[in-house]
């Protein structure tokens, strides 16, 4: 573990989930990116952060606790917006790629980057009651264009959020930590080709084989050569 890294692309309700146990399991280096501030209507999902920390650059917060927790793990907590600009800076010398992003561009973006960067990316998604989770680019297996292939289509679908059950971040975000120290140690089956969902309303879980396509693989490394070689 201490010889590995993982970058955190957001630490909202699913980041600082998957921070808090990265950094309890000792992981040797933990880079995190979020632009947003802590706000007091996130905190029934987002627990790390306080009520005293409201405002307050929320990357910068989770370090602070984080740094708390583990003082052996080296934190690097970036406030800035997650973009084609600073992308493949952000991913080229990490092991693994943890999305905990709430929009669809972003996941587009990460994962023509860890394609053309050969990385690995846990994905994890939250609405109202139910989550998904999966391992995207695992010895070169399904992307996420793979499970989502008409980008334009995806992008136009997106909604506003309208919110999500508090604990179902930890469920999720826990489960993305589980997947990034199973990458690190070798241990237990990688979710690659497959796309875990779980609806915590009736209880029921879910897997969904992904079958890998050379096409939207191809479509990434091109988006990747164009925008960021």
């Amino acid at each position: 573990m201490a010889q590995s890294s993982a970058v955190v692309i957001g630490v909202g309700g699913l980041g600082s989930v998957t921070c808090t146990y990265l950094t309890a399991a000792g992981i040797g280096k933990l880079r995190m990116l979020d632009s947003d501030v802590v706000s007091l209507h996130n905190l029934q999902r987002q627990v790390l952060y306080r009520e005293n920390q409201v405002n307050k650059p929320k990357v910068l917060e989770a370090a602070n606790q984080l740094r708390l927790l583990n003082s052996t793990v080296e934190i690097e907590a970036i406030s800035d917006y997650f973009c084609a600009e600073n992308a493949v800076d952000l991913i080229k010398d990490i092991d693994i790629v943890v999305d905990a992003t709430d929009n669809f561009q972003s996941r587009y973006l990460i994962n023509d980057v860890c394609v053309g960067l050969d990385k690995p990316f846990v994905y994890g998604a939250i609405n109202e009651y139910t989550g998904q989770l999966a391992v995207f680019n695992y010895q070169k297996g399904a992307t996420y264009r793979c499970l989502f292939p008409d980008e334009q289509a995806v992008i136009r679908s997106q909604k506003q959020a309208v919110g999500v059950l508090g604990v179902l971040p930890a469920v999720i975000g826990s489960l993305q930590a589980n997947e990034v120290i199973k990458l690190i140690t070798h241990c237990g089956e990688i979710l690659a080709n497959k796309l875990f969902c779980i609806d915590l309303q009736h209880n029921q879980t879910q897997t969904i084989t992904i079958y890998p396509d050379p096409e939207s693989r191809k479509l990434a490394e091109k988006k990747y050569q164009h925008f960021f070689v």
